[in-house]
């Protein structure tokens, strides 16, 4: 069956996302790299960069966040330079959620990017080894905020961008690092990259762990919110990719299996949910507004659980 305008322009647009996203990626990957062997930061490319990323996320969001690459990491050892890329576009939507101004979005995508670029001066084995750490070798790699902070201030970004990268891993609770910050000491675009990460991280699989899905990632940070994470933030994450969020597969209460493809602004629990191709219907990109009375999500699914269901999109 033909497809319909609307869907070839969705089709455009998903793929111009993917395509960004994969150049983002590779920028990242080079940055990362020049950085390592040169110890050089070209803080008027970054900023480039982030101000054509932040554009995408203006514009493009919901098709952004439906990108194979962001519902599904792989394991590589290019983990810390794709986590900062992602983590970035991910503070951007949230910052997006607060209102930030356009200046501020900015600064917060430059700060997420390089929040990790101080791992660099450690052994790679800290962060991307399976297995357990020493006490000494944690004690290490818990400087690398540090690390982050002195590298920006070398290359004189902005005050604000270098707090961040120094406070990403400070806690509401106090039980963060490097200088055990509480509540209100802690700098807005820290509590919003700590909570981008940890998004990230809880979803990515790595040598130690396996990926959890994105939903099971809202949950733990939800019950966090307020002792690990500031509770705005989190509800900005929240109403921005919704509790089953963007880009994820799930299984409806009609039997059909769908795919979220956009929030519903006044209640995260009921995202909109694309249905996807299958054998009995040809009716593709038939949308559903999931509700408590009417259709409504069952459960995540696994990629083992969608076949050949959904490749298109992703």
């Amino acid at each position: 069956m033909a497809k319909s305008l609307g869907t070839k322009n969705n089709d455009i647009k998903i793929q111009d996302a993917e395509n960004l996203y994969n150049s983002f990626l590779e920028y990242t990957k080079n940055l990362f790299s020049t950085y390592e062997i040169r110890s050089t930061l070209d803080i008027n490319s970054i900023t480039n960069k982030i101000k054509t990323v932040w554009n995408a996320v203006r514009y493009n969001r919901s098709f952004l966040m439906r990108v194979h690459h962001l519902t599904e990491h792989s394991n590589d050892d290019n983990y810390i330079s794709s986590h900062s890329a992602r983590a970035a576009i991910v503070a951007m939507i949230i910052g997006t959620y607060l209102r930030l101004p356009n200046h501020r979005l900015v600064e917060l995508g430059i700060a997420t990017l390089l929040h990790d670029i101080g791992m660099l001066a450690l052994p790679p084995e800290l962060y991307l080894s399976g297995r357990s750490l020493t006490e000494q070798e944690k004690k290490l790699l818990y400087t690398h905020p540090v690390q982050s902070y002195k590298a920006l201030q070398s290359f004189s970004f902005p005050p604000s961008v270098c707090l961040a990268v120094l406070e990403h891993h400070e806690r509401e609770n106090g039980s963060g690092y490097p200088r055990n910050l509480i509540g209100e000491d802690i700098s807005q675009y820290g509590k919003i990259i700590a909570v981008a990460c940890s998004y990230d991280a809880l979803s990515a699989k790595r040598a130690h762990k396996e990926a959890k899905d994105h939903h099971t990632g809202i949950m733990e940070l939800l019950n966090n919110g307020g002792k690990r994470y500031d509770s705005s933030v989190i509800r900005a994450l929240v109403y921005s990719l919704s509790l089953y969020p963007v880009g994820l597969y799930v299984l409806l209460s009609s039997g059909e299996k769908g795919q979220v493809v956009d929030v519903n602004p006044e209640n995260p629990r009921y995202p909109v949910v694309q249905i996807l191709e299958t054998q009995k219907s040809w009716e593709k990109n038939t949308t559903v507004q999931t509700s408590h009375h009417g259709v409504s999500i069952v459960r995540p699914l696994i990629r083992e659980e969608l076949g050949t269901l959904g490749t298109s999109d992703t």
